[in-house]
């Protein structure tokens, strides 16, 4: 071989030799490399920028310290998920190596996402579960009792598994009670949303309502893997059972399996055929039961008359002879009867006395009656006379008075046309000159009156009083 190098026509040469690509089949070469070489991979790194777009895809990177992959998850493979990704969880990512022509990138198509070891996935249940506690979700004080026997059940499963099988059986061997089975996926990334609808599907209904209200509820799910059973370990589903007004049994699982729902449902159970034992009692056993209190009550209460029956007779023996009381009780009875006769009859007795005395005062009364009428009837003639005399007497003296004031109006009248006056003051008669003061008077003439005003008055003078005759009036 030459080792000279060559110079720049040989080059030229050289390079002219090589096959030339266009892009669109270069990226497609560089893709078909890449996914050869790189079909399934494990990748472990943190997410970051996690998107899900309205088709249902979901984009974002794993980031370790020096580099970034991107990565996407079609919409069907999402919907499988077991874990939920969020942006600084730590995960290893299954899947294969393509490039991306549009953009000359690199991205890992992911088939499966698990968190990286099991001890960061419980880390993340137990951060999750303290933050749910400090909200009061856990707190005993919201566990509600279980009722007795409950006419309706809710469960929420799977209606195509193992589970809602033994559950059915196992209520029918207890106790039969009419079963709502609301169908759910128990797994994958829509699990925990169809769980926790179901929950609030259940509370919603109306009671008397034309789908009844279950008076309990069962959550179940068979046994799986950590992951199998992270959809009910997702809040939304614990928030359901903790605010569900229906008293809610858990059964998640196998016995060592725990989830949170547990820590928020009223009653867990180890396995749902241990649900359907919680939520129902055995059937025979309460009939046996109930027989057995019934032969006890029976029992009991031949016990309690025999021993009321002993103490009556106990009772009876101290007691005296009912005939001697009876006796006595009659004698009393018989010497009260003749009491009772004896002062009935000195009582009408008495009352008969009292009547005759009362008969005898009224004949009495009646002939003094008598004897009065007849004493009236003879005083009534001389009454009548003397009363007419009396009238006519009274008769004579009026009119008597009546001449007199007739003769006295006349003689009044007779002054007043010989030129006489009547003087006034209000209502008064002025009769004597020394009661005359300075004022209004009145004059009373026979035709009629006058009102004058009296200044200064003169002292008067006295005229003799003319002489009345005894028996006659005079006019001042």
């Amino acid at each position: 071989m030459n080792d000279m190098p060559l110079s720049a026509a040989d080059a030229f040469t050289s390079q002219s030799n090589q096959p030339e690509y266009t892009v669109s089949e270069l990226a497609a070469a560089l893709r078909r490399s890449v996914e050869e070489k790189f079909s399934l991979v494990r990748v472990r790194g943190e997410i970051s920028g996690y998107k899900r777009h309205g088709s249902g895809h979901c984009y974002f990177a794993l980031k370790d310290a020096d580099a970034v992959l991107d990565a996407v998850c079609w919409r069907m493979t999402a919907i499988r998920l077991a874990v939920r990704p969020e942006d600084g969880m730590e995960v290893v990512a299954t899947g294969r190596l393509t490039t991306y022509p549009g953009r000359s990138k690199y991205q890992l198509i992911v088939d499966s996402i698990e968190l990286a070891g099991r001890g960061a996935l419980l880390k993340l249940l137990e951060d999750r579960r303290l933050r749910l506690a400090a909200e009061g979700l856990f707190a005993p004080e919201r566990k509600r009792k279980l009722p007795f026997l409950p006419e309706v059940i809710g469960v929420v499963t799977s209606p195509t598994g193992a589970v809602i099988r033994d559950i059915l059986h196992r209520l029918a061997d207890r106790f039969p009670r009419r079963v709502l089975v609301w169908p759910v996926a128990v797994q994958g990334e829509n699990a925990a949303a169809q769980v926790a609808a179901a929950i609030a599907g259940f509370n919603r209904l109306p009671p008397g309502g034309a789908v009844p209200r279950p008076d309990l509820l069962i959550v179940a799910r068979g046994g799986g893997s950590l992951e199998d059973l992270m959809a009910f370990n997702e809040e939304n589903v614990v928030r359901a059972a903790a605010l569900s007004a229906i008293p809610l049994i858990s059964a998640v699982g196998h016995e060592t399996d725990t989830t949170l729902i547990d820590h928020a449902s009223d009653r867990r159970a180890p396995t749902p055929t241990a649900a359907a034992e919680i939520a129902v009692p055995v059937r025979l056993d309460l009939v046996a039961e109930v027989d057995g209190k019934t032969a006890r009550l029976a029992q009991g209460t031949a016990r309690l008359f025999q021993q009321h029956r002993l103490h009556l007779d106990g009772l009876a023996r101290g007691l005296p002879d009912p005939h001697d009381l009876i006796g006595a009780a009659a004698q009393r009875l018989d010497d009260r009867a003749e009491r009772l006769r004896l002062a009935l009859r000195a009582r009408l007795d008495g009352a008969r006395t009292r009547l005759a005395a009362t008969r005898l005062r009224q004949a009495a009364l009646a002939a003094d009656i008598a004897r009065a009428r007849a004493r009236l009837d003879d005083a009534t003639p001389r009454l009548v006379t003397a009363a007419a005399r009396a009238i006519a007497e009274q008769r004579r003296v009026v009119d008597g008075l009546g001449g007199r004031l007739a003769s006295l109006t006349d003689t009044h009248e007779r002054r007043l046309k010989d030129g006489y006056v009547v003087v006034r003051r209000g209502d008064a008669v002025v009769t004597d000159a020394a009661t005359v003061r300075p004022g209004p008077l009145e004059l009373e003439f026979h035709d009629g009156k006058v009102d004058v005003y009296a200044g200064a008055v003169a002292r008067p003078r006295r005229s003799p009083r003319p002489k009345v005759l005894p028996g006659q009036g005079t006019l001042f």
